[in-house]
């Protein structure tokens, strides 16, 4: 089972990209053009206000309901890509014996706390209880969670890469 274990925090983190893209497919508005993304930037009242008015339910669709949903399982999808990226990382640390790569896994493991509480301050503004902090606060643990995953996995593909030229890509799986 270990040595699937990277194998399946891969695969549940692409099914919930998936899963993701899916059911958030509709916050995609003239408004809000890059869909939840732009609820997780909405750093004040202001903007927040401007991503609920573009979901509130009409005729159509009832986006608040669906980035609600959306949210929820962001829950699931933020346990496999923080847990695979930081796995990843601290295995390709290891294996080239880079101690900056440890750090970069802790930081995989951050950017799943800071996204739980993105989550959270999304919840309480898509519920209506939103407030100028709770839109800032979920904006800066979006910003640094995004810079954190970024990092992550920019040291993957750069791990991969080392270790296909050296030969040693089969420790990765090992």
């Amino acid at each position: 089972m270990k040595k699937y274990f990277l194998l399946l925090l891969l695969l549940g983190t692409c099914i919930m990209i998936v899963v993701m893209a899916k059911t958030g497919a509709t916050l995609k508005t003239p408004e809000t053009p890059r869909g939840i993304l732009d609820l997780e930037f909405a750093y004040n009242t202001t903007k927040t206000t401007t991503v609920l008015n573009a979901w509130a339910p009409n005729t159509s669709a009832d986006n608040t309901s669906a980035a609600k949903t959306n949210t929820y399982l962001d829950f699931i999808f933020l346990f496999f890509y923080s847990l695979f990226l930081f796995f990843t990382c601290d295995k390709i640390a290891r294996i080239t014996q880079n101690k900056i790569g440890a750090l970069i896994a802790g930081g995989a493991l951050w950017a799943g706390i800071l996204d739980v509480i993105e989550n959270a301050g999304m919840l309480i503004t898509l519920s209506g209880g939103g407030s100028g902090k709770v839109a800032f606060i979920t904006t800066l643990c979006s910003f640094i969670k995004w810079t954190l995953a970024a990092i992550a996995v920019l040291y993957v593909l750069a791990g991969i890469v080392q270790l296909l030229m050296s030969k040693k890509i089969r420790l990765l799986f090992a």
